[in-house]
């Protein structure tokens, strides 16, 4: 295995699978990665915002013949329809920190923006032949002169929404991520890689669900979660209170067989996210906030926030504009060292951890809704068919719970009135398991065979959430295709 890069498989599926032990090695380790480069000290910082930038388009059966393609490329393709004469500005987005940070940077100024693009859309970028924005990432990502002012964030590889995702994938879709990024960018990039944004903020509430997520991302590495706000809440089921919200907290989850897990998150406040980081309010909002006690340490508050970086006139337009004006101002007050500055996920934990604040010394929290489960569960002593009960009596007598989670809105089900799609995805993922798990334990380089990776392909897309964000159509009738395409594969 070469130093730099995965090695390359000549295939037309993307690079998502057949070097898991290798990606693991690369992942697993306890080094810090901002604190020996860091130029931000504890003791002269009162608070610090973080700002992230999701980027995503799905991949859908809509080329020439069916073909697999970036839904940027349909947009170029079909320019009269819908807002697909944003293609351009869009695809302007997706390269644009690559100008912006370097610019910043040499302006004298101490810029921070943590980056989540979809496996989908890094593969959908390599499909299109886009070399000009996928140059302009890579200096952001491999140049040790920009170490310090981005981070990269993992996230699912074809943006699946975690409770609707059957839990044996949950794994597949954050190794497939890695192996994509990897392949992109290279290992030394992917070990620097230790946050993670999960695809429309959302975070499950079933006690198994939960449990299983929290155990594949430590398992693939990943030290912490950006969570929202209204998806987590204490372990007596209030709400965060207000300050809480601007410190790490460590999220709990306990399955149904009484183990345990945690693991760090970082809150993302509510509000109207593209204006949120468009008007860059996180740093006027953290320049209101100042340092907390944890453990009897003085700490910096952080504000956090996530934005999609391409959607909406005010990403478009606006974020350029107040970027730009937002730095000049803190570079002029100070240089962004002291008072409020900004600060990246692992960057602010390590800070913190150098202080000595633990992961057991953050207040505690877990997923919204289990405080009613474990009301009347023994925690200590529970069982699956106690968990259950409790489920289904709750769901019967209680209109305000639920165990479909909680993501960036309240308004949207990722479950409700998509069975047409929800049973065909549980229907291709147990067959795609029944073909080849037996298979990878007597032989884990199956993961390498172009009909694995074709199957594995076919099994992450149908999990993307856009084929049920847009409604039924158009959008419900790619994920049958998929479908029929994973089927028929399987059972040839």
């Amino acid at each position: 295995m070469s130093p730099t890069t995965l090695p390359e498989v000549r295939s037309p599926f993307p690079p998502i699978s057949g070097w898991e032990t290798e990606v693991r090695s690369i992942t697993h380790h306890a080094d810090p990665l901002f604190l020996p480069i860091t130029n931000l000290s504890v003791e002269n910082i009162n608070a610090g915002f973080a700002c992230a930038l999701h980027m995503h388009q799905p991949t859908i059966p809509a080329g020439v013949n069916g073909a697999l393609i970036s839904n940027l490329q349909q947009m170029y393709e079909h320019p009269h329809e819908g807002d697909n004469h944003n293609a351009d500005p869009f695809a302007w987005c997706y390269g644009r920190m690559g100008d912006f940070i370097p610019q910043l940077v040499a302006e004298g100024c101490n810029p921070r923006i943590m980056l989540d693009y979809s496996g989908n859309l890094l593969w959908g970028l390599s499909q299109m032949g886009r070399s000009d924005i996928l140059d302009k990432l890579k200096r952001i990502a491999c140049d040790p002169a920009y170490y310090l002012n981005v981070e990269w964030l993992g996230t699912m590889w074809s943006h699946a929404v975690v409770t609707s995702t059957p839990i044996a994938d949950l794994k597949l879709h954050l190794q497939a991520w890695q192996h994509q990024f990897a392949a992109i960018f290279g290992v030394d990039a992917l070990k620097r890689v230790k946050g993670f944004s999960p695809p429309e903020m959302h975070l499950p509430n079933h006690p198994d669900a939960l449990y299983a997520y929290i155990e594949a991302l430590l398992d693939c590495g990943y030290r912490w979660l950006m969570v929202q706000e209204h998806s987590i809440e204490t372990l007596d089921g209030s709400p965060l209170p207000q300050d809480q919200k601007y410190l790490p907290n460590r999220l709990v989850a306990r399955n149904s067989h009484g183990e345990t897990i945690a693991i760090t998150v970082l809150v993302k406040t509510q509000g109207s996210d593209t204006k949120l980081v468009a008007q860059m309010q996180p740093y006027f909002e953290a320049k209101g906030r100042g340092k907390q006690t944890v453990t009897g340490k003085s700490i910096p508050s952080l504000v956090t926030q996530i934005a999609d970086g391409e959607n909406g006139g005010v990403m478009m337009n606006e974020y350029p504009r107040d970027l730009f004006r937002v730095y000049y101002e803190i570079r002029d007050a100070g240089g962004g060292k002291t008072g409020t500055v900004p600060m990246n996920g692992t960057e602010y934990l390590e800070l913190l951890e150098a202080a000595g604040v633990q992961l057991e010394d953050y207040p505690p929290c877990q997923a919204v809704q289990q405080h009613k489960i474990w009301q009347s569960v023994d925690p200590n002593h529970p069982t699956p068919e106690a968990v259950q009960e409790t489920i289904a009596h709750l769901q019967q007598t209680d209109p305000h719970f639920h165990i479909d989670g909680a993501s960036w809105t309240n308004h949207i089900s990722w479950v409700q009135g998509y069975e047409n799609v929800l049973e065909p995805m549980v229907q291709l993922s147990r067959a795609f398991h029944e073909r080849y798990d037996r298979l990878i334990e007597q032989d884990p380089t199956v993961t390498r065979q172009p009909d694995y990776q074709e199957a594995l392909l076919y099994n992450l897309l149908l999990q993307t959430s856009c084929f049920r964000y847009w409604g039924q159509g158009t959008w419900t009738d790619y994920a049958r295709t998929l479908f029929d395409r994973g089927m028929a594969l399987l059972r040839d």
